[in-house]
C-alpha cells in the first residue's frame, strides 16, 4: 500500500472553524453571554475579528488556542446535560453559585471568565469528576 493511501484525508480548516463558532455562539445564546463574556470566553481575540466571527459565525482558521476553548466550553454543556435532568438546569446552572471550592461560592461562569483556559479546564475537569470519569 503507497504511503498516500494510508494518509487520513487533513480536515478542513475552514470547515472546522466554522463548525466549532456556529457551535459556539449557539451555546453562548443558551447561556445568554454578553459579547464582552463571549470575548473573555474566546481568549480575547481583537474586537474586529470577534465581531466578523460573530456576524459570519466563520473563518478561514481559528487558532490551536480558540479551538481548545471552545471545545472545552462543549465538553462542559455536555457534561451538564448529563448531569442534570433537563437543558434548562442544565443551563442555568452555569449561573448558579457554587459552594463546591473549585467556586467558592461564584458561580462557574464567573471562573470561566478568569480568562485562562485553566479556568475552563478546571470546570470542565470538575464536571467530569462529578460523572465519576
Amino acid at each position: 500500500m503507497r504511503a498516500s493511501a494510508r494518509r487520513q484525508p487533513a480536515l478542513d480548516a475552514q470547515r472546522v472553524a466554522s463548525a466549532a463558532l456556529q457551535a459556539f455562539f449557539n451555546l453562548s445564546a443558551r447561556w445568554g453571554l454578553s459579547a464582552a463574556q463571549e470575548r473573555t470566553l474566546l481568549g480575547n481575540p481583537p474586537e474586529s475579528t470577534f465581531y466578523k466571527w460573530k456576524a459570519e459565525r466563520s473563518a478561514r482558521r481559528l487558532g490551536r488556542d480558540v479551538l481548545d476553548r471552545i471545545s472545552y466550553l462543549l465538553g462542559i454543556h455536555k457534561a451538564l446535560n448529563l448531569l442534570l435532568p433537563s437543558p434548562r438546569a442544565a443551563d442555568e446552572w452555569v449561573n448558579k453559585p457554587n459552594q463546591a471550592p473549585l467556586f467558592q461560592g461564584r458561580s462557574a461562569l464567573e471562573r470561566m471568565l478568569g480568562g485562562s483556559v485553566v479556568d475552563l479546564a478546571d470546570v470542565r475537569r470538575y464536571l467530569d469528576a462529578q460523572r465519576g470519569l
